[in-house]
């Protein structure tokens, strides 16, 4: 049976000579994998060039319960990314970005508020004049939440982030996997801030990579399956 969906592109693999399997992250469906024939064709009708990450698309496509590979029928970028394809900076947040949630996914059903929350981030930062700073920083606090681990909006007099356990504490815990003073309050204000308000925060270079590092290990304390991340090094080499 045919059905619309929208969805976003996590990862192309070469299926043959010609075709694709692609692994999408639907509204209707969850992660999905998709074998699209004939995609490494010079004229396909669904080409390799609409199958990058992060790629927003309308589709309409085959699905068959507990089958490992469904097939798309149509598909195109709605709406068209204009930036990201040719930014550098963009591009590499959203390569980091989209590695992390292709390693954090793992849901074959359909998530509503977390597929709408990593369509508008994308189209957002698409349609950024310029390249936020704490984007990606903002990003992986809020997706923690979807996830379902993130941290609990802090009380007054909380200053100190337990990463174990992902509240504010009041007191210092006994282990070593916290967040203090700056980092907590950066923390804190990322958690609590809109897409417009993260535009206007300063954190200091050495303060947003301490705390991009603290964030990722924050998730491997709550993902077994996170591993290494291979873009971060393009990521911090942007960002240097």
């Amino acid at each position: 049976m045919q059905h619309k969906t929208r969805g976003i592109v996590l990862k192309t693999t070469r299926y043959s000579e010609s075709s694709v399997v692609a692994q999408l992250f639907t509204e209707k469906f969850g992660l999905q994998s998709y074998i699209v024939h004939g995609a490494r064709k010079p004229k396909a009708k669904i080409g390799t060039i609409l199958l990058q990450p992060m790629y927003l698309l309308d589709l309409v496509v085959y699905h068959r319960e507990n089958s490992s590979l469904q097939r798309i029928s149509y598909a195109r970028q709605v709406p068209p990314l204009l930036s990201i394809p040719h930014d550098p900076v963009k591009r590499s947040v959203v390569l980091f970005l989209n590695e992390v949630l292709y390693k954090s996914l793992r849901q074959q059903t359909a998530d509503t508020p977390l597929f709408n929350f990593v369509f508008h981030a994308i189209s957002w930062w698409d349609a950024l004049e310029k390249p936020a700073a704490n984007f990606h920083l903002f990003f992986l606090i809020k997706l923690s939440r979807y996830l379902g681990f993130g941290p609990l909006v802090p009380k007054q007099d909380a200053p100190f982030f337990d990463l174990n356990e992902g509240i504010f504490r009041e007191s210092l815990p006994a282990h070593p996997s916290v967040l203090q003073h700056p980092h907590a309050a950066h923390l804190a204000r990322l958690l609590t801030c809109s897409f417009e308000e993260m535009t206007a925060m300063h954190i200091p270079r050495a303060d947003r990579r301490f705390l991009l590092s603290k964030v990722i290990d924050f998730y491997r304390l709550h993902l077994d399956h996170l591993g290494d991340l291979h873009s971060l090094s393009v990521l911090e080499e942007v960002f240097r």
